[in-house]
């Protein structure tokens, strides 16, 4: 038996089961195996690694009022951590796992919380004047707007996030990028599916006073693969770093779950398209971890032991299927130039002081 799930929750499903159900599927086309030429980024704020290598812990979950364990624990905690993940994370664990692969990583910044780990991952070097979540426009130029300037790519970058600093530390101002973010998912959107996206943004209960729930945010990134195909893009989700921070363990994990949810349905729509069949890496990362007991599992920061610890994922057709990479940790720094070089470009020869790639093996 599953939790009772809050009524702004349900309405939030109901309402995108109605819209996307009504919109027509792309059909799938054969597509020989080819190098990478496009990259999609998605980032889950403030997953634990914990929960991420070793699945829900039942000493987390709320008990009822005799100690009884309640149906979210219930329906969520596994006997063994493989299979506690495999519950929460059954795409990352299912098919990044066997298909990709997986790195434990840590931040750099010393900082522990989001925009200095935004910085840190899409700039690829922390650094010392990123040290509060302000909405102050990112000295840094990321990867993302250094790609938009390069042959081949103008014009075909976009980022996805609820979090109304994204456009800060992307610096939309000077770079120019298109960023759909708060409750307009799909800024300027041209077709009939784009405005409803938009429409069904603000019409959800405005449970945070930022922005919408990730959900539209999905749908708007998925939109745009579909009528504008950008060779690389950024989706930040965000619900499951607020969830934690209300204490809601039951729903922490049940945004997990979507999340990874999601992650499978932007991947199967770039495999179920030419333009990305076997021609497109997707790396999955975490801008921060948080505290590691149930006193301070809900915060994170500088202050809070273990938050600095992270994960990394990469899949597409030049990431040999090695697994779990016990042998290498990696930092969050290295997310830059491994987008990068994803799509054929050396992020390290126009930034020297970034981190360089991930030591993604290639046969």
């Amino acid at each position: 038996m599953r939790f009772r799930v809050p009524p702004s929750i349900r309405v939030l499903l109901c309402s995108f089961v109605v819209l996307f159900l009504a919109a027509p599927l792309q059909p799938a086309h054969p597509s020989a195996q080819s190098a990478a030429r496009n990259v999609v980024v998605i980032t889950l704020d403030g997953l634990r690694w914990q929960e991420f290598f070793g699945g829900p812990d039942s000493a987390y979950f709320k008990k009822g009022k005799n100690g009884e364990i309640l149906p979210a624990e219930k329906f969520y905690w596994r006997a063994t951590p493989e299979e506690g993940r495999a519950r929460i994370l059954p795409f990352m664990w299912g098919t990044i796992a066997k298909q990709g692969q997986i790195f434990r990583a840590r931040l750099t910044n010393g900082l522990w919380f989001s925009y200095p780990g935004y910085n840190e991952m899409l700039s690829g070097a922390a650094d010392k004047r990123i040290d509060s979540n302000n909405k102050v426009p990112n000295p840094n130029v990321t990867v993302l707007e250094w790609l938009n300037g390069r042959p081949g790519f103008a014009g075909k970058v976009a980022a996805f996030g609820a979090w109304d600093v994204l456009p800060f530390i992307l610096n939309v101002e000077r770079s120019k990028l298109p960023v759909g973010s708060g409750f307009d998912p799909m800024p300027n959107a041209t077709t009939e599916r784009g405005r409803m996206i938009n429409q069904l943004a603000h019409d959800l209960p405005p449970y945070w006073d930022y922005g919408t729930y990730d959900a539209p945010i999905v749908y708007a990134a998925i939109e745009t693969l579909r009528t504008s195909k950008p060779r690389v893009m950024y989706v930040m989700l965000g619900e499951g770093d607020e969830w934690a921070h209300a204490g809601r363990y039951d729903l922490y994990v049940d945004a997990t779950l979507r999340a990874d949810r999601f992650i499978q349905r932007i991947w199967e729509t770039l495999q179920s398209m030419p333009e990305y069949k076997d021609r497109t890496t997707l790396l999955v990362t975490t801008d921060h971890g948080r505290g590691a007991s149930t006193k301070d599992w809900t915060d994170h920061g500088k202050d809070v032991p273990a938050a600095e610890q992270t994960w990394m994922a990469a899949l597409g057709p030049d990431v040999p299927a090695l697994g779990l990479r016990g042998d290498v940790t990696a930092t969050t720094s290295q997310l830059a130039a491994t987008i990068a070089a994803a799509v054929g470009e050396d992020f390290n020869a126009a930034r020297a002081a970034a981190a360089p790639p991930l030591p993604i093996k290639r046969p």
